[in-house]
């Protein structure tokens, strides 16, 4: 039984490091009217509905070999997901999302890693622009 107990615990200890090394993170992400040189230019958290394109930028640790996503949410539903390779130990990636002018209210972006669990999520508030 001891010998048992000994396999038991040597599988726990080489079963642990595994979890955190695939633990990993979202170093940076703002939503931006754009992307140059693989960069965000500005930081937007309230966008009025006369403009119609908004990006998504992430810059992603820790996330090596998995395919990690952008799921887009609008009022409780995912109206898109866009899904990335991470090809290494920082990775930076964006995607955009088309709004239509009667999408107003609070955007959510969940960065959503391999496994499917939520990393991490921003939001964005559409809003009526002012006439």
């Amino acid at each position: 039984m001891n010998k048992l107990y000994a396999l038991l615990a040597l599988l726990i200890v080489a079963i642990t490091p595994l979890s955190v090394v695939n633990a990993g993170e979202v170093a940076r992400a703002q939503f931006t009217s754009a992307i140059e040189q693989r960069e965000p230019v500005d930081e937007i958290t309230i966008l009025s509905n006369n403009i119609n394109k908004i990006h998504f930028f992430s810059e992603l640790r820790d996330l090596q070999d998995q395919t990690v996503t952008h799921r887009w949410m609008f009022a409780g539903k995912v109206m898109a997901e866009v899904s990335f390779n991470v090809g290494g130990p920082r990775w930076r990636v964006n995607s955009s999302k088309t709004l239509l002018p009667g999408w107003v209210g609070d955007w959510v972006v969940a960065v959503v890693d391999g496994s499917g669990n939520v990393v991490a999520e921003y939001s964005l508030q559409y809003v009526e622009a002012e006439p």
